[in-house]
Parts: C-alpha cells; structure tokens; sequence
C-alpha cells in the first residue's frame, strides 16, 4: 500500500515537473513571437516613406509648386500659362483675362465649386489670371488709395503675384458678401472653403498667423492650387506657409 502511495506521488512529481517545462516553453515561444512582432512593426514605421518635397519644381512657373513671394519674383518676369476659363459662375465674362486660370487647375476649380453646390453654397471667381501688365495696375492704384506701406501688405509688385501663375484665385459668393474681405471667412463660403479646399489640392496661401513669413495680411479668399498630395501634407502638418514647409526663407518684405 505504501509503495503504491509512493508510486502515485512520484508522477504527481513528474506531471508537475512536465507541466512546468511546458509552460517555461510555451511563455518563451509567446514571448519570441512578441518580440518579433515588436521587430517587425519597429520596421514597418521606418520604412514609412517621408513626404517627397522634390517632386516639383519650386521656381518653374509652370509647376504647380512653384514659389512665389517678395523674395521670389517669377522668372521670366512677363510669364504667361496656357489659359481657359473655367465652367463656374464668374464675375465678369468668360471672355476677360482676369476671370481665366490655367488650363493645368481648370479641373480642380469646377469640381470644388461643384462640391459647394452640393453643400448649398454658391461660389463665383472674384479674380483670376492677371499679366504683369495687368498687376501693374493693380498694385499702383494701392498704393494711390492706402500709401506703399499698407499697399505692400495688400497687393503683389508686378512680378510677383501669384495670380500671374493662373493657378491663384480669389473666391467669393455669387451674392458678392464680403468681396475680396476679412470677412469673408466668417461666412459659410470661408469656412466651407477652409475647411474643404485641400480635398481638392487648394490651399488659403495667406493664412494666420502667418503675416511675418509670407508678407500678406490674412486672405481667407485667396486659394492657390498645388495639388492634392501637397494640400493633404501641409493640413496635416498645421497648415503652414509653402516657405515654412519648403525650409525656404521668410519674405516679409522686398529687398
């Protein structure tokens, strides 16, 4: 009786033993597998590509990501793109050169503005494409109204103005509400805009706060096109100014 007993607690010992090593096993294999899973998620973050800010040109005109500010005129100075009008209410008729943008966004714009129509806004061009020639009068009458000071915080020199790339537009309700305005961004066309152009690969160019990098007072109107993956990163980023994510230099003023 007792060497049967005996027999019973020796592989009661034995089982315990087994189990023991099976589960040191087990919880070893568990933890490689965690370990290589940590590994490989490890890789898979540092293989994430980072955004290529090479892809277009940033001083050809003609790209899409071309930078233009006071401290980057365009180049040649009397660059003109291939323009068209686009199939969107517009100020003035489709005939005028102002209310004409690059054929390259022509796509872009109908689609935004169709997307605003869906959500019961009705958008129009305040302004478009405009020539050196065109800008040279622009900015003159400025300075007539409100002096050069406050003219350079308001309107582009001859030669550097965006609109001159015909991929800037000014943007307004068909009501004319807060034409080429501040307030523009408080109603429902500004914050649909702010809230939506990037879907469409436009950006508000001079945004707040951000005066002391780009030179321009706030223009919740103004909306430059560089394409959706550029849109997409910079909202995505805080919205910063194209000098700002391009490491370029601030341009608060000619030199």
């Amino acid at each position: 009786m007792k060497r049967r007993t005996r027999l019973i607690a020796a592989v009661c010992g034995l089982l315990i033993i087994v189990g023991s090593v099976f589960f040191v096993v087990q919880q070893g294999s568990v933890d490689n597998r965690q370990v290589t899973n940590d590994a490989s998620n490890t890789n898979n973050k540092a293989v994430q590509p980072s955004f290529d800010k090479k892809q277009y040109s940033l001083d050809d005109p003609a790209s899409q990501w071309v930078v233009v500010n006071k401290r980057r005129p365009l180049q040649p100075v009397d660059y003109a793109p291939p323009l068209a009008a686009p199939a969107v209410p517009l100020r003035l008729s489709a005939g005028s050169l102002e209310m004409q943008l690059s054929t390259q966004i022509i796509p872009a714009v109908e689609q935004l503005f169709a997307a605003a129509k869906q959500d019961g806004l009705s958008l129009m061009v305040a302004s478009g494409y405009r020539s050196y020639q065109t800008q040279v009068a622009v900015y003159g009458n400025e300075v007539k109204r409100n002096g050069q000071q406050t003219a350079d915080r308001q309107s582009a020199r001859p030669g550097h103005s965006e609109h001159q790339t015909g991929l800037a537009l000014d943007v307004e309700p068909t009501t004319r509400q807060c034409e080429v305005a501040v307030c523009f961004g408080d109603l429902p066309e500004g914050k649909w805009i702010a809230q939506n152009a990037h879907k469409f690969g436009f950006i508000i160019r001079y945004s707040q706060p951000h005066e002391a990098t780009t030179g321009y007072t706030y223009e919740p109107w103004h909306i430059r096109y560089v394409g959706k993956s550029l849109a997409a990163e910079l909202r995505k980023q805080g919205n910063p100014p194209l000098e700002r994510f391009f490491e370029l230099s601030a341009a608060p003023d000619y030199q």
